[in-house]
């Protein structure tokens, strides 16, 4: 099933939404507490998981958003504020459907392979460019 058009416009507008809070935000807490450690970084990841949990939450019991809404907000908005959301969202649905050793396994599968790929494309790049010292 292939997304609507307007859905795809809401995803761009709250992603374009989400990057600029979570430059901000970053930004504010680097100057606040410094950047000796990633601060910011792991702020706006337990804010955007935090918020991923509400409205998910609230979308189970009592919220019925549309569609569009949904990807606006969800997919858009925290997903340009924190891809980590995404990750915490699928966490919790194996969790629901207690499915806990797929959720553990995801949770390493994506550490691992998201930190071995980060060290892969370093070292793809490192061969490829010869940059003097």
């Amino acid at each position: 099933m292939l997304a609507s058009p307007a859905s795809l416009v809401a995803v761009a507008i709250g992603g374009a939404t989400g990057s600029v809070a979570r430059y901000l935000l970053m930004t504010a807490v680097g100057q606040w507490l410094g950047t000796q450690f990633p601060y910011g970084t792991l702020t706006v990841n337990a804010i955007g998981c935090f918020t991923m949990g509400v409205l998910a939450e609230l979308a189970a019991l009592v919220w019925s958003p549309s569609p569009e809404l949904r990807a606006l907000v969800m997919v858009g908005v925290l997903g340009g504020f924190t891809t980590f959301s995404s990750f915490t969202l699928d966490v919790g649905l194996l969790v629901s459907r207690d499915a806990f050793l797929s959720a553990a396994g995801y949770v390493l599968a994506s550490m691992v392979l998201t930190i071995a790929g980060f060290f892969a494309g370093l070292a793809v790049v490192r061969s490829l460019v010869s940059v003097p010292l």
